[in-house]
């Protein structure tokens, strides 16, 4: 059977071959309704599919862009590449969704990868040792923008949370409620938000004047925390209070107080660092401190479409602030929490 092409589109429809590429780039300007329903009417007569291969060879893109997530597992993740496919679907781009898993092997093998397959961009959530490789897509323009954690370097777009000032806010609220013993829990500090949120905790402690007990840092894998508190909490000096430094530590710690029995809100008060969707049907009274996903996801596709499409904005990192918001919370005065735009820096 004869492949039908875009000569056959044009002559069925009575325009030029011109005409027909225009309205498949989507540039319809200077191209009347009337000629469009003609062209439209033309390809699903005549079953006519784009060659997109061909097409990308001679605009020398594809149309396509990479998101490299560093774990595809945190609901702030997921937000966060949701609302860049909803950017991309309204620019006539395609996302490929790659998940390092925290692996630095594996997200270095996901840049090259698809750098050798030629898309025109990626969004990255850095693990953030791969510094050679992040510098060098920086230093050939190569459009990027990482997203998340901070990489270091001074000439790269990135799009992060105020992860150290909005955990101080919340650990002074909670030292503000009479809490002292506050136990900060965490997984490795491998990456720059697991570090910037212990930097806003222990600010909290020190300009209160409180004492900074590295017992009551609990840094650890998911799987070991458990155990960790079980030994915390058998101690005189029990903490008051617990901070959750994202949603998968928020799942242990939670599973730890139903197992230990305790009632939130009486015995033990909880901070959650992270997007939880289901926040607002707890029967407990946890605060929890939301990003603003949607907001970040899509500056960081604005960002990297108009590195693609030749615009050089200058370079900079975008902070977006975070806000808190209690679940089933006590009588009382609202919890601070307005959102504003972003910050330069």
């Amino acid at each position: 059977m004869k492949k039908v092409t875009m000569a056959d589109v044009a002559k069925e429809a009575g325009v030029s071959k011109s005409t027909v590429s225009q309205f498949l780039n989507k540039r319809f300007e200077y191209m009347g309704e009337n000629t469009k329903k003609r062209i439209e009417e033309a390809i699903e007569k005549l079953g006519y599919q784009p060659n997109f291969i061909a097409r990308s060879l001679k605009q020398k893109r594809t149309s396509m862009i990479a998101i490299i997530v560093a774990n595809i597992l945190h609901y702030f993740s997921t937000g966060i590449i949701r609302a860049i496919e909803d950017f991309c679907r309204d620019h006539d781009l395609h996302a490929i969704v790659c998940n390092a898993d925290d692996q630095p092997d594996q997200e270095r093998r996901y840049i090259e990868m698809l750098r050798a397959k030629q898309v025109d961009g990626m969004i990255i959530f850095p693990t953030g040792k791969n510094r050679d490789l992040y510098e060098q897509m920086v230093r050939e323009g190569y459009p990027v923008v990482f997203v998340d954690r901070q990489t270091g370097l001074d000439h790269a777009y990135s799009v992060v949370t105020d992860n150290a000032a909005a955990t101080c806010q919340a650990i002074k609220q909670l030292i503000g409620q009479g809490h002292q013993r506050i136990a900060f829990v965490v997984q490795p500090l491998m990456v720059s938000t697991r570090k910037g949120r212990l930097e806003g905790y222990r600010k909290a402690m020190e300009d209160a004047g409180l004492p900074v007990d590295p017992d009551y840092i609990v840094e650890s894998p998911v799987d070991e925390v458990k155990s960790r508190l079980e030994s915390l909490f058998a101690s005189k000096e029990r903490p008051t209070a617990l901070f959750a430094g994202n949603d998968r530590m928020f799942l242990a710690v939670m599973e730890f107080i139903k197992e230990k029995g305790l009632v939130l809100g009486e015995e033990v008060d909880l901070v959650v660092f992270d997007n939880i969707p289901f926040a607002r049907l707890m029967d407990h009274p946890i605060t929890f401190i939301e990003q603003p996903a949607a907001e970040m996801g899509r500056k960081a596709a604005e960002l990297l479409f108009e590195q693609i499409n030749g615009g050089k904005p200058e370079p900079e990192e975008y902070v977006f602030p975070s806000r808190m918001v209690q679940a089933n919370p006590p009588a009382g005065p609202a919890l601070p929490g307005n959102r504003v735009d972003p910050e330069r820096k």
